[in-house]
């Protein structure tokens, strides 16, 4: 369990067509994450590939003040219906290129050259940081492992973002 005070409320946002909460891995191990960090899971939703329809969701998560991070999967790719990137980095006020950076170089060691077709992002809305992950759970795992768990832990040295969050 985290410190008080250093408990993340997080969103879970995973975006498919097909996906329902019975199948959803990779929104599964996010909601494992939040729970073993000792986190709190705000809201978990499942939207379609619908960029209107999403970029709405995260504009809600991202007004209001009760929510600090929005982790979403899916719709990273490069097919037609993957347009998660293009619905949530135009409402970015700051970007966060390492983070899309960093996951791409640990991702090749799993997969490759492949690992060009992902388009992972992160960026800051209001005081809300937003990351957005693939949508394959082994990548949603290589993630939380080596970013997203050390980054959302206020004990990670020499920074993390748990510490900025009072200061955004």
């Amino acid at each position: 369990m985290m410190p008080a005070g250093q408990q993340l409320r997080i969103a879970v946002v995973t975006v498919s067509d097909t996906r329902t909460e019975e199948n959803d891995s990779s929104g599964e191990a996010l909601i494992d994450f939040i729970q073993q960090g000792g986190h709190e899971l705000v809201e978990r939703v499942i939207v379609k590939d619908e960029l209107q329809l999403l970029r709405n969701q995260v504009l809600k998560y991202c007004d209001e003040p009760q929510v600090d991070v929005v982790l979403l999967t899916g719709g990273t790719g490069i097919t037609s219906r993957d347009v998660t990137p293009e619905a949530i980095e135009p409402i970015f006020q700051k970007s966060i290129p390492g983070f899309g950076e960093l996951f791409r170089m640990l991702s090749y060691d799993d997969i490759g050259a492949a690992t060009i077709q992902s388009r992972a992002f992160a960026g800051l809305r209001n005081k809300t940081l937003v990351f957005g992950l693939p949508g394959s759970t082994g990548a949603v795992r290589l993630a939380i492992e080596k970013i997203l768990r050390p980054q959302l832990d206020i004990r990670t040295r020499p920074c993390n973002f748990v510490q900025l969050i009072a200061r955004l």
